[in-house]
């Protein structure tokens, strides 16, 4: 899945949390021979957890890791897919800049609220991954700006 002309191709997820992003980029990834660059991976790398909230500028020292490895691997004419919420538009868009001369692709993972807290409540119990703080996770939901029809996203009402 490498567009035409060899420049790579970037598939951004967007999505809140526990809406599936990590399980489709996986999956998607299995699929297409792509590569993943998951932004709670570098946090971790870090030191950091998301569930636990994190300062803005180390979010954005994050994003800038992240935009190293993904410009390297389109650069090589690789598929790159971003795991990531990409909760906010400026975020969509600076992606979208980044893959100039590359495709570019935004799958939105669309899951109501009341789901995600319920899988909130099933990770929990399951400890299936990191959880996030009820705060975390409330702010992050008030605060999510879902893609709009202008951003063209691929739109996954179900994972």
């Amino acid at each position: 899945m490498s567009n035409p002309a060899d420049q790579g191709l970037l598939v951004l997820m967007c999505g809140t949390a526990y809406s599936g992003k990590s399980t489709y980029a996986q999956a998607l990834a299995a699929r297409v021979d792509a590569v993943v660059v998951s932004l709670d991976e570098i946090n971790e790398r870090r030191g950091l957890w998301g569930g636990d909230g994190i300062p803005v500028e180390e979010w954005i020292r994050t994003h800038e890791l992240a935009r190293t490895e993904v410009r390297a691997q389109l650069a090589a004419g690789r598929t790159v897919i971003v795991d990531d919420t990409s909760s906010l538009r400026s975020l969509r868009d600076g992606w979208r800049s980044l893959a100039a001369g590359a495709g570019f692709v935004l799958v939105y993972l669309d899951v109501d609220h009341p789901t995600i807290r319920r899988r909130q409540a099933g990770n929990r119990r399951s400890l299936a991954r990191g959880d996030v703080a009820d705060a975390v996770l409330e702010q992050h939901l008030a605060d999510f700006e879902p893609p709009g029809a202008d951003e063209s996203p691929v739109r996954v009402s179900s994972m």
